[in-house]
């Protein structure tokens, strides 16, 4: 199960949060534990480079893209390689929709769309789309309703 998706700017302010069966009273812990991970760890880094951690029996994946950064924590069939195919999936998509790896402001323009992506590329903790075509299409066919 994907535990929790974040994306944050070089501040360590998070853009986007995802959690899945994360109790509310333990989601301010991770919050903390990884925007102090990335802190730690991806200064003077190469964009898109993949670092992975351990912590409390789940699986951390996390990497700088442009100019945020991105977590995913995940547990059981989502070990380091699964998460690194969930991190992958998410860069392509946003370098899809931004044209480049993003700056924040870049990425603040196109929230809307991010956020629909990310909703195509998984659901309820479980990977359900990595092709970007596919994610691309489903992600045009919402409904303004649906937005």
């Amino acid at each position: 199960m994907i535990l929790a998706v974040l994306i944050t700017n070089p501040q360590g302010n998070i853009l986007v949060e995802r959690f899945n069966g994360v109790p509310s009273e333990e989601r301010l812990h991770w919050r903390s534990f990884l925007l102090n991970l990335g802190e730690t760890n991806l200064n003077g880094v190469k964009t898109e480079e993949h670092f992975v951690a351990h912590h409390k029996s789940v699986y951390i994946v996390y990497t700088l893209f442009g100019d945020v950064s991105i977590f995913a924590v995940g547990k059981d069939a989502y070990d380091e390689l699964a998460l690194s195919e969930v991190i992958s999936t998410i860069t392509t998509s946003i370098k899809d929709i931004c044209g480049k790896p993003p700056s924040e402001r870049r990425f603040l323009d196109k929230y809307g769309r991010i956020c629909m992506y990310l909703d195509e590329i998984f659901w309820k903790g479980l990977m359900e789309n990595n092709d970007k075509d596919r994610i691309k299409r489903l992600a045009r066919l919402k409904t303004p309703t649906e937005l």
